[in-house]
């Protein structure tokens, strides 16, 4: 039932089928958080991003080195060579070490990763502790004379690499393009052309985080970083290269330059980037201002946000959009995405928990069979076309409104077999919580309190003590949950 997969490749601009290089081996690479400040939904969306991705790899029996990495040096605040490293000027502001700031907030961003249910990768580099494979690749560039050194600093040369190879393949957009689009800098007098890129940064004497080098004291550039890592972890040419839309360019476009002028390899087959998060039609992020930390998110600390939401409904709330499309967010997609998110924890729970008697079917043929047989098979299909998510939850939703009208007693006996009805449970389950990464939130005293109420409420309910089945009800309201009371007893879900 896995068909096959289609991804959508940036470099070549379609859709391809997925075709390792050396199966079942699969090697990708995700350009993980400048660490120099909370993690906001921008950082959210590319993590579940990928997160789904390599689930449903691993699902494909596939055995993945995922890589992603943290920069912990290196990033300019503009990132175009100008400005400060945004580590040290914030470890400025804070009155602290850079090192305490990389720290610090690489801590915080796994915690949230943690409570949105990614998985960790399985390798984690970072750029401060890949300084001399950095090195070593920017001398390869030197040594073929696709680099220039100038007073401590080195710059990979754009227009003479642009001579044997295509700069701009990645993003479309020519020299002539990126020149126009790259501001004149301040204090950058000693590049060749505008478009050129820093390798290497000599170090001034306020710069706190610098390293020795063949060239002086210094540091990497932003871009050197990631072509370094990936290659060292996952050879010189992998699968799956990916990050946001706004690394594209010049981020990508300069990673490919790199590892061909170096390497000469493509770096990967594919290159996959999640579309950006807008508030208000804007982009978010910490550059613009009008970013929402994930903290913020969580504890409804934020003026714009009335009420916290909960890791899961975020997730959930991504996962409504394809990967590659704008997500516009507003305060009624995060309200909707909390009720879609409960109602497939209802389901779930339908499922697993404590089925009435005689819930299950037990026949062998039933009316629904072939609908829930193409429901799951549109599962597979969905997430094969280029993983689309907000597929994958319609085809969820059709399923749940069988698995609801069986258990509300809505479909007669008959409907389901016995067959269809484990294929039903086996797809719905693997896509809710092994695929899409959804869990139940609430915490483990929720099941002994449930555990010890509904005996209570079924006793009080038989006794007609309706003033305590009011007071049940209101308590377990608080909570987020309902009874729910049916012939054959009593069950609950979430409200």
């Amino acid at each position: 039932m896995h068909q096959i997969l289609r991804i959508y490749n940036s470099l070549t601009r379609q859709k391809e089928v997925f075709q390792p290089l050396k199966p079942p081996f699969v090697g990708m690479y995700l350009c993980g958080p400048t660490v120099y400040g909370k993690a906001h939904l921008g950082h959210a969306r590319a993590a579940i991003t990928f997160d789904v991705i390599f689930r449903y790899l691993q699902h494909l029996n596939y055995k993945v080195r995922y890589v992603r990495n943290i920069t912990d040096v290196g990033h300019l605040e503009r990132d175009l060579d100008e400005g400060k490293d945004k580590i040290q000027q914030q470890a400025q502001l804070e009155a602290i070490s850079p090192m305490e700031v990389a720290q610090r907030y690489t801590h915080t961003y796994h915690k949230n990763m943690e409570a949105l249910n990614v998985l960790p990768p399985s390798i984690e580099p970072c750029a401060s502790g890949h300084i001399l494979e950095q090195i070593a690749m920017i001398e390869k560039i030197i040594a073929q004379g696709l680099a220039y050194i100038i007073d401590g600093s080195v710059y990979f040369d754009v227009m003479q690499y642009n001579q044997m190879h295509h700069y701009g393949k990645l993003s479309g957009r020519g020299i002539e393009a990126s020149r126009s689009g790259t501001r004149t800098l301040a204090k950058q007098t000693d590049k060749k052309q505008r478009v050129d890129f820093a390798l290497w940064k000599k170090a001034m004497p306020m710069h706190m985080m610098r390293w020795p080098s063949p060239w002086g004291e210094g540091f990497p550039g932003w871009h050197i970083e990631c072509s370094a890592m990936s290659t060292k972890y996952l050879g010189n040419q992998f699968d799956i290269h990916g990050g946001g839309m706004d690394l594209l360019f010049p981020h990508h476009e300069c990673e490919i330059a790199q590892a061909q002028a170096a390497l000469q390899t493509n770096l990967a087959t594919y290159w996959i980037h999640n579309n950006l998060v807008t508030i208000d039609g804007v982009k978010m992020g910490k550059s613009l201002g009008n970013f929402i930390t994930l903290d913020a998110l969580f504890t409804g600390s934020h003026p714009a946000i009335a009420q916290p939401y909960s890791p899961m409904a975020l997730r959930f709330f991504m996962l409504q959009a394809h990967y590659r499309s704008t997500l516009a967010m507003t305060i009624e997609g995060l309200k909707a995405a909390q009720q879609g998110y409960r109602k497939l924890m209802n389901g779930l729970h339908l499922l697993t928990k404590r089925p009435h008697e005689g819930a299950t079917p037990t026949h062998t043929s039933g009316l629904l069979d072939a609908a829930i047989d193409a429901d799951c098979v549109a599962c597979y299909s969905a997430i094969n076309d280029d993983f689309n998510t907000a597929k994958v939850l319609a085809c969820l939703f059709n399923l749940l409104k069988k698995i609801n009208g069986w258990y509300n007693g809505t479909l007669d006996d008959g409907s389901i077999s016995t067959t269809a009805w484990g294929q039903l449970r086996h797809t719905y389950t693997t896509f809710v919580s092994d695929l899409l990464g959804l869990k139940e939130e609430h915490p483990s005293t929720t099941d002994q309190t449930l555990t010890m109420l509904l005996p209570i409420y079924q006793e009080a309910k038989a006794a007609k003590r309706y003033h305590q089945i009011d007071a049940i009800r209101t308590a377990l309201h608080k909570m987020g949950i309902a009874i729910k009371d049916h012939p054959n007893g009593v069950d609950w879900e979430y409200q």
